[in-house]
């Protein structure tokens, strides 16, 4: 790397600045394939291109849609090599919309039963008297609404989306 290089490209304390990011995680992108592997300087030191800018704010854009860094680096490698993932990214996103849509509708139906449970703990909480236990979390196993919140935790928990996984091995 020559010295009009040096100064044109970043370090990576500079680049984390830019982007809003630590060099944490501007490594942890590069060992998840997000961002490419920089240059270093004749001491070693990593140094990236401005362009790094860009692509670590794309990422993190795509993060907050709801995309994996896996799923990211599938569609990123794709199109770094010239191909068109496009389609690939449509349903990944259309994916995490209906994702999103019934996870909003479940907390919509735990919000309201919340609302209700706390109206029945305080009527329960005025008719006891103050140091005796009143047990309210006991009173959870009689609620459908948690039991459905429970066990739709339980089914999503640790697993994603076979869809999902299939279009990441599809890459």
């Amino acid at each position: 790397m020559n010295a009009g290089e040096r100064h044109a490209m970043l370090s990576p304390s500079e680049l984390a600045r830019l982007t809003g990011v630590s060099t944490d995680t501007l490594r942890h992108y590069e060992r998840k394939r997000v961002l490419g592997t920089p240059a270093r300087s004749r001491s070693g030191y990593r140094r990236y291109p401005h362009e790094a800018v860009a692509r670590v704010g794309l990422v993190r854009r795509a993060l907050t849609i709801g995309f994996t860094l896996d799923e990211l680096a599938g569609v990123l490698s794709e199109r770094d090599r010239g191909g068109a993932p496009c389609r690939s990214v449509r349903t990944l996103v259309a994916d995490r919309l209906a994702e999103l849509e019934t996870r909003l509708r479940d907390l919509t139906e735990l919000r309201d039963e919340l609302r209700v449970l706390l109206r029945e703990w305080d009527q329960r909480l005025a008719r006891i008297p103050a140091g005796v236990q009143a047990r309210l979390l006991d009173l959870l196993a009689d609620r459908p609404a948690v039991d459905r919140a429970v066990a739709r935790q339980r089914r999503t928990a640790g697993s994603a989306d076979p869809r999902r996984r299939s279009l990441i091995r599809r890459r």
